[in-house]
């Protein structure tokens, strides 16, 4: 396929065409239907598209990967907002206290998400309900419904795509999502950045006001519940790390757990993590300047949202703060103590789930992930230069040795 694709760029052709009005006319005669919602998401997606077709240097399977990406975001936008109008009663579902795993990406971060999410009184969104999620999923079928199937045959192509993926960032139909995956149908999310070199989208998403997209985010968990209610919602990203302001200005009763660690450790590895995805839409991944954008983009989000919290003194009870070296020493014995500084009830019933998710999920369990700062042209000195105030305002202790 890329083959042909070099034979049409030869001949001067990039097909398919990556223009947000094809795009948006694509979704709508997928559907049949013509209400995008509020036009907040416009601005993202032209942004976005312009620095695929700039900056991402796509070969053919990127260029079809990311057009795919694109009118799948789009047909989720038209049928949420369609079945949204037809039953405004959706707009009632309350939404209390959830939880929110945040974190610079390899801190521990999803080992904290799969175990709080096994609590019998949470809930967290699923990748197959995620990945399609209209109409809304129902008690009845949750474990059965033909979506879970189709999703797992979707992974199952990428990991075929980009080999070694699992071992680094392990995905299924039934594992917990994401929310930079959510917010993407909003335009304003680390998704894209994650699959392609997007790096002038990226610079503009850092400058953007994210209540939009938090507004969205709400409003797809509200309809994810409205036929399948459950408990308090548990959710994830490394997204929320800068836009800490927006997510409380949304959710002010948000219960925060924030994971740490080396970021001499971290960079490296989340480098190794994009490089892999990165290198199935294009033939033109530079590492070291790929090192290079993940150790800005890191400690520019870290940097906005320590912002954030010394702007709100008054929510410092929503946070909980946490080590990676804590997490992985005696991961139940962390929770215990999230749960704690939340005033949750930590069942039996939780404990004994979280014990056999970890039984189940030993570490490594897809192999083991290697990965240096030399791989990425990065120098240990700037990197801990770049993240010296996080660091230091968090006692982040090194692993050097």
């Amino acid at each position: 396929m890329n083959g042909v694709g070099r034979g049409l760029s030869r001949l001067r052709l990039a097909l398919p065409r990556l223009e947000p009005a094809r795009l948006r006319a694509g979704a709508r005669r997928r559907t049949r239907l013509d209400d995008f919602g509020p036009e907040t998401f416009q601005p993202g997606l032209s942004r976005l598209v312009e620095s695929l077709e700039q900056d991402a240097a796509l070969n053919q399977v990127g260029r079809l990967s990311a057009q795919r990406q694109v009118l799948e975001l789009l047909v989720h936008r038209l049928r949420l907002v369609d079945y949204r109008k037809r039953h405004p009663e959706l707009a009632e579902e309350r939404i209390e206290r959830p939880i929110f795993v945040l974190g610079l990406p390899r801190t521990g971060t999803t080992l904290l998400y799969g175990l709080i999410a096994e609590d019998p009184a949470h809930r967290s969104p699923l990748t197959w309900e995620v990945d399609d999620p209209c109409p809304p999923p129902e008690a009845a079928s949750y474990e059965t419904d033909p979506r879970i199937a189709r999703c797992e045959r979707r992974l199952e192509h990428v990991r075929r795509l980009a080999p070694g993926f699992q071992a680094i960032h392990p995905v299924g139909a039934l594992l917990p999502q994401e929310c930079i995956v959510i917010t993407a149908c909003e335009f304003h999310s680390l998704r894209f950045e994650m699959c392609f070199d997007v790096s002038g989208y990226q610079e503009w998403l850092k400058h953007q006001d994210m209540r939009p997209a938090y507004g969205f985010h709400r409003r797809f968990l509200q309809h994810l519940q409205s036929r399948r209610p459950g408990g308090r919602w548990v959710l994830k990203s490394p997204g929320h790390l800068g836009p800490i302001d927006a997510l409380l200005a949304e959710y002010p009763d948000a219960l925060i757990v924030q994971t740490h660690r080396d970021p001499l450790r971290v960079i490296p590895s989340v480098a190794s993590l994009e490089y892999t995805m990165r290198c199935v839409a294009s033939d033109a991944i530079d590492p070291a300047v790929l090192g290079d954008q993940q150790l800005r983009l890191w400690s520019q989000l870290l940097e906005q949202g320590m912002a954030a919290r010394s702007r709100r003194p008054e929510h410092a009870a929503n946070f909980s703060d946490l080590h990676f070296r804590e997490i992985v020493a005696d991961p139940i014995g962390c929770v215990r103590r999230i749960y704690a500084r939340f005033d949750l009830a930590f069942t039996p019933a939780a404990e004994e789930r979280m014990r056999a998710y970890l039984v189940a999920h030993p570490r490594y369990e897809h192999g083991e992930h290697h990965y240096s700062l030399e791989m990425f042209g990065l120098q240990a000195e700037a990197v801990s230069r770049a993240f010296k105030a996080y660091c230091d305002r968090f006692g982040v202790e090194s692993e050097a040795a």
